[in-house]
C-alpha cells in the first residue's frame, strides 16, 4: 500500500501538487525492479515508510513514481467531524459569544468545520459570526478555503508561518481579547501559551481528534522494519503521527532500538518544523522541505537518499549500494536481504578480504554453517549480473574487486 500524509495539526499543511503534472510512472526493468522512462528513478532501490492517515495514496503514488517501494502504516486515525462533540461545543460557544479574532490554520480543517456546523444546523449562524470578526488565514490554501465559504480574511502571512501570525497578534496586543484558534489535531506548541501570557482568552476549536489506529498491526510491521533497517526513510506529515509511532515503540519496549535506527541509519523526513518536534526533542535529526507540501517532501527524499548511498568503482563498473537494490552501471539490480547484508559487509572495507566467519555474522539468522555464506554469495553474484564484482580468496573469504584507479582507498 502507499501512503499519504497530512500536514500537521499544528503546523504546515500538506496539500500537494497536482498529480496530473507528475512524470509517467515507473515500469519493470530486467531485474524486476522499477525504472522510469529514462532509467531507474531517484528513489529506485529505496524503501520508504509512510505514517500518514490522510492522503496516503497520494504520497505513496508520488514516491512510487520515483521508483521507491512504499510501506504504509497509518500511525493515527481521525474522528469524523460529525461525531466530535468537542467541536460542536466550541462552535456553539463561539456563536453565543463571538470572539474578537479567529485564526484559521488549515484549509481542510476550516472547510471541515464549516461543513460540520452546517450538518448540525449551525452553518449560517457560524458564518454570520465569522463575518463580524478579525479573520486571519495561515497561508494561501487556507485563504482559498475562507473565500470559498463566502468570507474574507483580514490578513494572511506570506511565510505560511504560525510564528508570523503570533507576532502579528502580539504586536497588535491581545490583552482582554478573545481569540478562537482552529486546531488541526492538537494544540500548537507555545502558541496558545504566548497568547494567554499576553492577556488573551483563547478558545480552542478542535476540528478533529487523532486516535490510535484500530488495527495496530501495520504500525508494528513498520516499527520492526525500521529497527531491522528494512526501510531507508520514514515520512511524517503530522506531529501526532510521529508522537504516536514513538509511543507505540515505547509500549513494545523497543524505544532504544528505534532511536538508534533513526539516529544513524533511517532518515526521518518531515513535512515541516512542527511535525519534526517530537523527533527532534529526542535527538533525532530530520530533513524538511522549504515549502510544507507533499511534492517538496518527496523532492527532499529524492535528494537525500541517493546522497546517502555508497558508490564504488568495482572491476571497472560503477556500483551504487542502495537500500534493497544495487545500481550497476545505472542498471537497477534487485538483491535479496541476505545478499545486501553480505554486500554491505564487503563495502565497509572495500578491497579488503572479509573472512567467511565475519560474513556469516552479517547474515540474518544464518546460524553457524559457513556454507550459508557460499549459498548467499552465489545468489548475490547472480543478482548483480556481474560475478567478477566479488572475488573469492581461497581459504580466506571474499573481497570486492576494487578498482585502484578509481581513487578509492582500500578499507576506506
Amino acid at each position: 500500500m502507499h501512503a499519504t500524509p497530512r500536514n500537521e495539526p499544528p503546523a504546515p499543511r500538506n496539500e500537494p501538487s497536482t498529480p496530473g503534472n507528475e512524470p509517467p510512472g515507473p515500469q519493470t526493468g530486467p531485474s524486476g525492479s522499477r525504472t522510469g522512462p529514462s532509467g531507474p528513478g531517484p528513489l529506485a532501490g529505496f524503501t520508504v515508510g509512510v505514517t500518514a492517515a490522510r492522503r496516503a495514496d497520494e504520497l505513496g503514488t508520488l514516491l512510487e513514481r520515483r521508483g521507491a517501494s512504499v510501506l504504509h502504516a497509518p500511525a493515527l486515525r481521525i474522528v469524523p467531524l460529525a461525531d466530535d462533540s468537542e467541536l460542536l461545543d466550541a462552535t456553539k460557544q463561539l456563536i453565543e459569544q463571538a470572539p474578537d479574532v479567529v485564526v484559521a490554520t488549515t484549509a481542510i480543517g476550516f472547510r471541515g468545520w464549516i461543513e460540520a456546523a452546517d450538518g448540525w444546523g449551525y452553518g449560517e449562524a457560524l458564518l454570520r459570526c465569522l463575518r463580524g470578526v478579525e479573520l486571519l488565514a495561515r497561508g494561501p490554501k487556507v485563504k482559498g478555503a475562507v473565500r470559498a465559504a463566502g468570507l474574507t480574511e483580514e490578513w494572511s502571512p506570506s511565510s505560511e508561518s504560525m510564528a508570523e501570525v503570533l507576532d502579528r497578534l502580539l504586536g497588535e496586543g491581545v490583552e482582554g481579547r478573545r481569540v478562537a484558534l482552529q486546531l488541526h489535531g492538537e494544540p500548537l506548541p507555545g502558541f496558545v501559551e504566548a497568547l494567554r501570557a499576553g492577556g488573551a482568552e483563547v478558545v480552542m476549536v478542535p476540528v478533529y481528534r487523532w486516535l490510535p489506529p484500530e488495527d495496530i498491526t501495520p504500525v508494528d510491521r513498520l516499527l520492526d522494519a525500521a529497527v531491522g533497517r528494512g526501510v531507508d526513510a520514514l515520512t511524517f506529515t503530522s506531529a501526532p503521527a510521529a508522537a504516536s509511532l514513538l509511543a507505540r515503540a515505547e509500549e513494545r519496549g523497543m524505544t532504544d532500538e528505534l532511536l538508534a535506527a533513526l539516529r544513524h541509519d533511517v532518515l526521518s523526513a518531515c513535512v515541516g518544523p512542527v511535525t519534526a518536534l517530537p523527533l527532534q526533542s529526542l535527538g533525532i535529526d530530520t530533513v524538511q522541505p522549504e515549502r510544507f507540501r507533499l511534492g517538496p517532501l518527496v523532492q527532499v527524499l529524492c535528494r537525500e537518499l541517493p546522497a546517502r548511498a555508497r558508490a564504488l568503482t568495482v572491476a571497472g563498473h560503477r556500483v551504487e549500494i542502495r537500500g534493497h537494490a544495487v545500481l550497476v552501471d545505472d542498471e537497477l539490480r534487485a538483491v535479496p536481504p541476505a545478499g545486501m547484508a553480505l554486500l554491505a559487509a564487503l563495502a565497509r572495507r572495500p578491497g579488503w578480504v572479509v573472512a567467511r566467519a565475519e560474513l556469516l555474522r552479517a547474515l540474518p539468522g544464518a546460524g553457524r554453517d559457513e556454507h550459508a555464506v557460499e549459498s548467499a554469495m552465489a545468489r548475490l553474484r547472480t543478482a548483480l549480473g556481474t560475478p567478477k564484482l566479488i572475488q573469492t580468496v581461497v581459504k580466506r573469504g571474499y573481497r570486492l574487486a576494487l578498482d585502484p584507479s578509481s581513487g578509492s582507498k582500500y578499507g576506506g
